[in-house]
């Protein structure tokens, strides 16, 4: 990855045997001491014991043993690199590169009444507390069975169940993130405003906290009086469990003809919001897929749009690269402030940022955390941080460009985080591959090796691994995401859309539960 590296990865299928006399490429003239599987690293020359192995033109580890010229450098013989500290950091010393904005590119999407712009058109139903998930899955179904055939224009019906809203301690520190999180994910603009609310009654998290007045767009006088449509299950007009479907499917219709009227219409590709992430990452993550999504990246960022990255575990080795690339000092101090936090979050748990690297992504060839960071971050592309966003914090009308929202680093947990953020479209890369989807958002889904590519031929929309494969460069790549994603946004179905595929929405809550 870099001439000063003194290791590299195997980059063929089912990796190298022993023996295998290497002709060409960074380990010309070396013989394999070991068998080496794909996407493990193999010293380019020997490294003495204690001396640091450079990915990147980065320690990612420092060598337990002396490992001689050809052996399989894995995770048993290195020991961890330190973090870095979060004082005495290069702060917005980065200055910002020269671009030519990117113009006259568009896409087909739904204009909403605050600006925002959606890329798919979804009624949202969202809940106060896990206790109705099971009454709403029914009633969804029902809505889907009998009432989305009257109205063609209609995506389909999200159901926003989630794990929180009672048993909790609702006023402790933390607590204020599941909620909002909640909230701004009511939000999100491939809901159009038209948000419905189940509760149950009882519950700590009531409605009018949930969603205070003024929260979604007054549609006529019973929401000016009464607030959003809500269906408390606990009402005495419900008798028996088929009152509480009934109700839910009627007030469903209005909402449904609303949306029914809507049309897509050509916007900018400024209106993308487009969140980044990576899970079952593997060591070509940061060869092929991460580096191709970090060159769309820019493409959007010039052409006027937002574009999240997240995962704090994930970034933390790799702080001073953040840090120098933020616009303004302040920028700065934000990421030092949310990663700081994040530190003190962990060491509550008395666990560290170790704890992030998976039993997969070893078997990928990642050896640590430090490893993983390098290839991660590059997904943020090469553009000034413009911004940076809490845990469960809604981007504002004027927040364009590249954005640090702060999330952990679980596939689940981020991908939440960045609906409530505002996404309305989600780019995922992996290597070792994983059926992950969201309901309310399209994800595309990026393999970073054509192997995997080949075997999940329906699961995956698109093969970085032609980038280690010789048959496409970064920029090459980055470019067809980049159109990929219009195609998206306008409304062609990525994999998971076409499969119905989505994971269920897991909030972040440091706070206790009671």
């Amino acid at each position: 990855m870099h001439p000063h590296d003194n290791v590299a990865i195997i980059a063929n299928d089912g990796g190298l045997p022993a023996g295998t006399f290497m002709q060409d490429g960074p380990a010309a003239g070396i013989t394999l001491r070991d068998k080496v599987p794909q996407g493990h690293k193999v010293a380019l020359k020997d490294i003495a014991a204690g001396a640091a192995v450079l990915r990147y033109n980065v320690p990612v580890g420092f060598a337990r043993e002396a490992i001689a010229a050809g052996s399989w450098v894995h995770e048993r013989l290195l020991d961890i690199p330190p973090a870095r500290e979060l004082q005495g950091l290069p702060m917005a010393t980065q200055a910002a590169p020269g671009w030519e904005p990117l113009e006259g590119h568009t896409f087909e999407g739904y204009v909403n009444a605050d600006g925002s712009v959606g890329t798919r058109n979804l009624l949202a139903i969202t809940t106060t507390v896990q206790c109705v998930a099971g009454v709403l899955k029914v009633a969804v179904e029902r809505i889907e069975r009998e009432l989305l055939p009257l109205y063609p224009n209609v995506d389909g019906v999200a159901g926003l169940e989630h794990t929180y809203g009672c048993g909790v301690a609702i006023d402790a520190p933390g607590a204020e993130i599941p909620i909002r999180t909640l909230r701004h994910i009511s939000l999100n603009p491939n809901f159009g405003g038209e948000v419905m609310v189940v509760s149950l009654g009882c519950e700590k998290l009531q409605p009018a906290r949930l969603l205070p007045p003024g929260t979604f767009p007054i549609h006529d006088a019973r929401e000016a009086e009464q607030g959003p449509d809500l269906v408390c299950l606990q009402d005495d007009v419900h008798v028996g469990f088929m009152s509480m479907i009934d109700e839910i499917v009627q007030r469903a219709k209005s909402h449904l003809e609303r949306l029914n009227a809507r049309q897509r219409q050509t916007v900018p590709a400024s209106a993308l919001v487009v969140g980044v992430q990576c899970g079952g990452s593997d060591a070509f993550s940061g060869v092929t897929a991460n580096p191709a999504v970090g060159y769309m990246a820019d493409l959007i960022v010039r052409a006027g749009g937002t574009v999240m990255f997240s995962e704090n575990t994930e970034v933390r080795d790799a702080v001073e690269q953040l840090t120098s690339r933020a616009a303004t000092p302040q920028v700065a101090e934000d990421i030092v402030r949310e990663l700081g936090w994040y530190d003190q979050y962990l060491d509550r748990g008395r666990v560290d940022r170790t704890a992030n690297t998976t039993p997969g992504n070893k078997a990928g060839g990642l050896s640590n955390i430090a490893e993983k960071a390098m290839g991660s971050i590059i997904k943020s592309g090469s553009g000034t941080i413009a911004s940076v966003l809490a845990p469960g914090d809604k981007l504002k009308a004027d927040q364009k460009g590249l954005v640090f929202a702060a999330t952990p680093a679980s596939d689940f947990i981020c991908g939440t985080l960045q609906l409530a953020a505002g996404m309305n479209v989600h780019v995922f890369t992996t290597g070792r591959g994983t059926p992950y989807g969201l309901q309310a958002c399209p994800v595309v889904k990026v393999a970073t090796r054509s192997d995997l590519a080949r075997r999940w031929h329906d699961l995956m929309d698109f093969n970085a691994g032609q980038i280690a494969d010789g048959e496409m460069t970064i920029e090459e790549a980055g470019w067809a995401l980049f159109h990929m994603l219009l195609e998206t946004a306008s409304g062609k179905r990525t994999w998971a859309e076409h499969w119905k595929l989505h994971n269920a929405l897991v909030l972040f809550n440091p706070a206790p539960i009671t």
